[in-house]
């Protein structure tokens, strides 16, 4: 019978990786114990490998690019660990508005600090639109005028910013188009940091769930938001959009995307980086706002998200010095967290879609979209 290395070296030639070999893309093994952890925990194994330094590769996208591929993952038996994982998230809602600020402290409220160095001036922490974009920081502009002409942003509007993150597309919103925004978030440091920023623009910030909110809006955004909602909630979080969206308004809901319905995520994800964060397939989109909701538009921009991650992972590297509160094992953390993420969109395992929704039951004209 074959060792657990000889095992694990024949996957991943393979998906065309040499263990110990010379490409980007190759591997290299810094502690035996590598194999037998990767081969009874899968990606959770190869992520917290990666974590304790057990391996390196000199690009960890294009290694993970050829193990996607390749589904390994498929060929090894599934762990108790990543069973109970799936069974949890089947059986316990994950998301309700206790959990959801326990999941946002966990990611958001980290360190202000490590954000900006990585996300730029304006902190938008989302898919930038590269189309034309000479840079992260016009990209990110792009992308926030893309989603305003979307809404067919007027002057004077009340728009509700769903998951307003650091306050990026409410600043767009006011400054380029005149706009009147409430954003909530249940983060208290992308709270305390957007009001912060918003100078006198007509703007007002909110440490709030979203089935908290009150009131009636004329827009209705969420960019980057629907990962948190969780597949028990979708219906509830499009019911709450009905109560608070004016009849002929419009919503748009910009949300990284999965091939599948599941009501999971990775393993490793959860434990690490989104506590309880599911992304949502278009199915499950769709399923959760019928009958009460048309869908004007959608558009894909996942390759948008590989370049944009690419970014992030560049400007965290250079300025990592500048941030030593964040030890070693942290830094192969977000960098796995980064580049495996950006692996995942380069074969399209995973998607970005932007989707205009309009009420049904409502006499209106076709909606003229932008692109």
């Amino acid at each position: 019978m074959a060792s657990l290395t000889e095992q694990g070296r024949v996957l991943l030639a393979g998906a065309g990786v040499t263990v110990g070999g010379n490409q980007p893309y190759d591997i290299q093994i810094h502690d035996d114990r590598f194999w037998r952890r990767v081969l009874r925990d899968r990606e959770l194994g190869l992520g917290e490998t990666y974590q304790e330094g057990w391996w390196d590769a000199i690009r960890v996208d294009e290694f993970l690019v050829r193990v996607l591929t390749a589904d390994l993952r498929s060929a090894i038996r599934t762990s108790p660990a990543l069973l109970l994982n799936v069974l949890r998230s089947n059986l316990v809602n994950r998301q309700t508005v206790r959990r959801a600020r326990h999941n946002a402290r966990a990611h958001y409220d980290i360190g202000n600090d490590l954000y900006l160095r990585m996300l730029g001036p304006e902190m938008v922490y989302s898919c930038a639109r590269w189309d034309g974009a000479d840079g992260l920081e016009a990209a990110q502009a792009a992308k926030l005028d893309l989603v305003c002409q979307k809404l067919h942003l007027e002057a004077g509007m009340r728009v509700l910013d769903i998951g307003c993150g650091w306050g990026g597309f409410a600043r767009h919103a006011a400054t380029h188009y005149g706009a009147i925004v409430v954003g909530v978030s249940p983060a208290a440091e992308q709270v305390d940091e957007a009001r912060k920023r918003a100078g006198d623009l007509p703007i007002e910030f909110r440490q709030q769930d979203y089935r908290e909110v009150a009131g009636t809006y004329d827009r209705i955004v969420s960019i980057g938001m629907m990962e948190h909602v969780g597949p028990k909630n979708y219906g509830e979080f499009f019911e709450r959009c009905e109560d608070l969206l004016e009849p002929e308004g419009l919503m748009l809901h910009h949300t990284i995307g999965s091939n599948e319905s599941t009501q999971s995520v990775d393993a490793w994800f959860d434990r690490y980086i989104f506590p309880g964060g599911v992304v949502p397939s278009l199915h499950q989109i769709a399923g959760a706002s019928q009958p009460r909701w048309a869908v004007e538009d959608v558009q894909n921009l996942g390759p948008d998200y590989d370049r944009t991650l690419l970014a992030w992972h560049a400007n965290i590297e250079a300025r990592w010095e500048e941030i030593p509160r964040y030890d070693e094992r942290f830094r192969r953390t977000w960098r796995y967290y980064l580049l495996s993420s950006a692996a995942s969109f380069r074969i399209r395992n995973l998607q970005l879609f932007q989707i205009v929704f309009r009420r049904t039951g409502q006499i209106s004209a076709v909606y003229d979209g932008v692109r």
